[in-house]
């Protein structure tokens, strides 16, 4: 890596920290990067069209890294005062998002879910359980991230029941 991209890449994680942006996937044509700050939530809660006015005010190399590719997590806005369901986990262990590495998520962002539907695996003393959802509805947010350690009782997606 040059020093150029290296330069853009420390304005990017600048600009995250900055703006309390969690966690950030980028691919270029020859790079590819994902950064998540430790002992952040996995999901900012930010949307696209606020994303999109932090870019504006960014220095030139990191608006065109953050225009390259959309925040992971990123999600439909909650409205101001909206209940929304959190699923969480049963039990202690480690999440996933996909029934193996490399391959697609159980549920992503906007998916319309049924009661019982699986939306991921927490896997426990080598033991890969399958978390349903127990409403049905528009998954808004994920919150755990892939590969990372849970608690019990920590909410992993919030869903807008119908």
């Amino acid at each position: 890596m040059d020093g150029t991209k290296m330069q853009e890449l420390r304005e990017l994680v600048e600009f995250l920290k900055a703006n309390e942006i969690a966690e950030f996937d980028m691919e270029q044509a020859d790079l590819k990067v994902r950064i998540k700050f430790a002992g952040a939530p996995a999901a900012s809660g930010i949307d696209l069209a606020q994303l999109s006015r932090l870019v504006a005010s960014a220095p030139a190399a990191t608006q065109v890294a953050a225009q390259a590719a959309p925040l992971a997590a990123a999600s439909p806005a909650a409205e101001a005062g909206e209940k929304l369901h959190e699923v969480k986990s049963p039990i202690v262990g480690t999440f996933y998002e996909s029934p193996a590495p490399g391959a697609s998520p159980f549920v992503q962002i906007g998916d319309q879910v049924e009661m019982g539907q699986v939306l991921c695996i927490v896997e426990a003393m080598k033991l890969m359980n399958e978390i349903e959802s127990d409403v049905a509805g528009e998954v808004v947010r994920r919150i755990a991230s892939s590969g990372q350690p849970v608690e019990y009782g920590q909410p992993l997606f919030e869903i807008r029941p119908r």
